[in-house]
């Protein structure tokens, strides 16, 4: 019971001490360390003396790997490609259907070479550029889709490479999506 009547007493107390001193709110609080609240902005390319080479940008550290971004362990060469035919799988292929994304990356990106239907007969070609091959013939429909994506992520011969434009999902999708035009050209 005393121990109540002591924390009823110091309740009241805590109270009243709160009603007659009263915050001051044109008076800011007490900050400790304030250097870490308001630091110093720079600028990206100013110069910064809190850094050995001066610079306030700075490189990645060697092996850092961009948030999003997963590396495939392939140099742009023939041989890689075949060897990307080999060990890399598309992950949308089972998917419902990543036709519809697919097909819009074909049309934005594809069409100019290869064509509405993947014959090799673009615009572009129209216009001199060298012929694509057809994503119909033969051999295109034997690649692997590993080889494909190494191609659309590197390039080869006249075709540059879509890495920079195309995400590496979309390269799966548009891959999902010239099967299912090789599948529906076949007789």
């Amino acid at each position: 019971m005393r121990l109540n009547l002591v924390l009823l007493a110091l309740l009241a107390v805590s109270i009243a001490a709160n009603l007659v001193v009263r915050r001051d709110v044109t008076r800011p609080n007490v900050e400790y360390l304030p250097e870490m609240a308001h630091s110093k902005a720079y600028e990206s390319y100013s110069p910064n003396p809190n850094f050995a080479d001066g610079k306030t940008m700075q490189a990645p550290v060697d092996g850092t790997i961009p948030r999003g971004f997963r590396p495939v362990h392939y140099r742009p060469a023939p041989e890689d490609a075949l060897r990307a035919g080999e060990e890399l799988k598309n992950p949308f292929e089972l998917q419902p259907d990543p036709r519809e994304r697919g097909s819009l990356v074909y049309r934005s990106f594809c069409i100019p070479c290869h064509g509405p239907a993947g014959r090799g007969d673009g615009a572009v070609v129209m216009r001199g550029y060298p012929a694509a091959p057809s994503l119909l013939a033969e051999k295109t429909m034997k690649m692997k889709d590993g080889q494909m994506f190494h191609i659309l992520a590197y390039g080869q011969k006249n075709m540059p490479s879509y890495a920079v434009q195309v995400s590496p999902e979309d390269r799966w999708r548009v891959i999902a999506y010239i099967r299912s035009m090789q599948r529906s050209a076949k007789p």
